[in-house]
């Protein structure tokens, strides 16, 4: 094995076994962290400064996707007018390996003098600012990963290890689910496949919704000019669903009759058609789609008075479009 492929096993090892090693220290301190952040009703304001200021601005991301309103606080310019950010009903988690940090004296000061609880994540459990906190985080470390033990590497790995426990202790304490997260991540992958069915439908007066009673022409126009092409909805007289229209009836309807257009849509709509729940994820729409190879769906509310309403249409290229796949 070459020597770098040695340094490279070696660094994980440390850094894997510094991550283990935080195991041991849950507890009773951890609970209290765990508590301190779920009962916090403002804000959650991470703070630390270099590798830990790093670490704190990931750390303040994962808590703001996933149910817990956080930001990032920077230390130097907290001396500057950024105190103004924490009020009395928020939390503080500084992050400091040596827990010595000169830079956050000024907001230990401040949330000090306004009764504002402070979480220590550090690897000195006597240091000020371990003293100065009403919970703390053990992330000490035997050694760095560094071949020189200098350079924070398996230190800033617990640390991380560590925040990401703790938020995700306060997930389950919330009882955040995955539609909750696809609600904040609207724009990325992993939020699209949590999309609702709901939430990518189209609706509106503009939807072809045609009557039983209704004439080809009249079927053809709201095929033609409304804002799904291609397909319509057939409605009861009471505007529940009879049916459901597609080019491929009409084409098939025309071939085998002489006399078209003195019919009604109940004379070729489908009677079975596809429909899925509004509340239904998305992805199960797609692949309903594209298991039985068709290109809209009727969405139903199942939860309404009239479950057997349309409430909307699904179209396979919006789907796509959402990024659903």
């Amino acid at each position: 094995m070459s020597s770098s492929l040695k340094i490279a096993e070696q660094t994980l090892r440390i850094e894997a076994e510094s991550i283990l090693n935080l195991i041991p220290r849950l507890g009773e301190k951890f609970e209290h962290a765990v508590k301190l952040v779920f009962e916090c009703k403002g804000k959650v304001i991470l703070t630390g400064i270099g590798k830990s200021g790093q670490i704190a601005r990931k750390l303040a991301s994962t808590f703001a996707s996933t149910g817990t309103p956080a930001l990032y606080l920077h230390p130097a310019e907290s001396s500057h007018g950024d105190l103004g950010v924490i009020a009395k009903t928020d939390l503080v988690i500084a992050l400091s390996y040596g827990g010595e940090a000169n830079e956050l004296n000024a907001i230990i000061n401040f949330i000090s003098r306004n009764g504002v609880p402070l979480i220590a994540v550090t690897g000195k459990v006597t240091s000020t600012l371990a003293k100065a906190a009403s919970a703390v985080l053990d992330v000490s470390v035997s050694r760095e990963a560094c071949p020189l033990n200098l350079a924070p590497t398996s230190s800033s790995t617990a640390t991380l290890a560590m925040g990401d426990a703790l938020a995700m202790a306060v997930l389950e304490q919330r009882g955040f689910k995955s539609e909750n997260y696809a609600e904040l991540h609207p724009g990325g992958s992993l939020g699209a496949k949590l999309m609702r069915v709901k939430d990518i439908m189209k609706t509106g007066a503009a939807l072809p919704f045609v009557k039983k009673e209704s004439s080809m022409k009249e079927i053809l126009t709201a095929m033609t000019h409304q804002s799904v092409r291609g397909a319509a909805c057939v409605l009861d007289e009471n505007g529940k669903l009879a049916g459901v229209i597609t080019d491929g009836d009409i084409r098939r309807f025309l071939e085998k009759n002489q006399d078209p257009f003195t019919k009604a849509a109940h004379d070729l709509m489908s009677h079975s058609p596809r429909t899925i729940d509004s509340n239904e994820l998305a992805e199960k729409a797609l692949f309903l789609m594209e298991q039985f190879r068709i290109q809209m769906l009727i969405v139903l509310d199942q939860t309404s008075n009239t479950p057997m309403k349309p409430v909307g249409m699904l179209i396979y290229q919006d789907l796509l479009s959402s990024k659903v796949r």
